[in-house]
């Protein structure tokens, strides 16, 4: 099996974590978007990542659509997510939100790398949608360990992966946002073997 992406993308780095949690071999090509496309069309004419790999041979892209068949693989009882309700779409939920942080946080930092004058309408969007989302997270965050109980779920991956992303990609952007609560729930997951292999800080493409 072969992950695509870099870990400084939070949805490669998401994929990465679940595997390594699972016990799952595979191998990492750590291949980006802007300066490996020739490398990644082959697999993904989408020239996204992730990009998962099966030992069949058949690819797999879009971050929910590789976390469902990796869940798959889980040991018996130790899926990142439930199988019954209400639990899963709090799962569900949650990492949605967190994925739509990062989806503006990429944005965002496209429209102010690739242009030679960003549109002030879509930074100041981008920018309210991180802001407004990360403060209803705020409100929500748990004081222990995982967000949902006392395991590790796709939620708590999400959530910190997004939080880490946007601190590299925005650190001026990051610092003015007061989320205490969901900075100590990211530092507590970052602390986890999983996260601490699955690490790659930023790196601005060229």
């Amino acid at each position: 099996m072969i992950l695509i992406g870099q870990y400084d993308s939070p949805f490669t780095r998401r994929v990465g974590i679940a595997l390594t949690h699972y016990g799952v071999v595979f191998e990492h090509r750590p291949w980006s978007i802007m300066g490996d496309a020739n490398k990644i069309r082959p697999y993904n004419p989408l020239l996204r990542v992730p990009t998962l790999v099966r030992d069949d041979g058949s690819v797999l892209v879009e971050t929910l659509a590789i976390l469902d068949f990796v869940d798959s693989l889980a040991p018996p009882g130790k899926a990142l997510i439930s199988a019954t309700e209400p639990e899963r779409s709090a799962v569900l939920r949650l990492s949605g939100f967190a994925s739509g942080i990062s989806d503006a946080a990429v944005s965002l930092f496209y429209e102010m790398k690739l242009h030679a004058k960003a549109s002030p309408m879509l930074v100041e969007r981008r920018r309210g949608q991180i802001r407004d989302t990360l403060a209803m997270l705020e409100l929500e965050a748990p004081a222990q360990d995982f967000w949902f109980g006392v395991s590790l779920t796709h939620a708590d991956i999400a959530v910190a992966a997004s939080i880490g992303h946007l601190a590299g990609a925005h650190p001026d952007l990051f610092s003015r946002i007061m989320t205490p609560r969901l900075v100590a729930h990211a530092e507590r997951a970052e602390a986890l073997p999983e996260f601490r292999e699955i690490y790659q800080p930023f790196i601005a493409p060229d």
